[in-house]
């Protein structure tokens, strides 16, 4: 589990990337993969742990997801 969050951790600075330097498209999608791999998460585990984990992460994509959409 420890394997994928380092990994989700390396997408979302990606997705911070691409927003820096204005790749809007590949940072949705990007954003997109992730949500994707957080809801698989979310439906293998009951560790409360793990759960409060992932809802960070979801905060997390929902923030840059509504920078996203408001952008200049």
């Amino acid at each position: 589990m420890e394997d994928q969050f380092t990994t989700i951790k390396k997408d979302i600075q990606q997705i911070i990337d691409y927003m820096a330097i204005k790749n809007f498209s590949q940072a949705s999608v990007t954003l997109i993969e992730v949500s994707d791999i957080l809801d698989e998460m979310i439906d293998a585990t009951n560790d409360e742990i793990v759960l409060r984990e992932i809802s960070k992460y979801q905060v997390l994509l929902n923030h840059l997801q509504v920078k996203m959409s408001t952008r200049e």
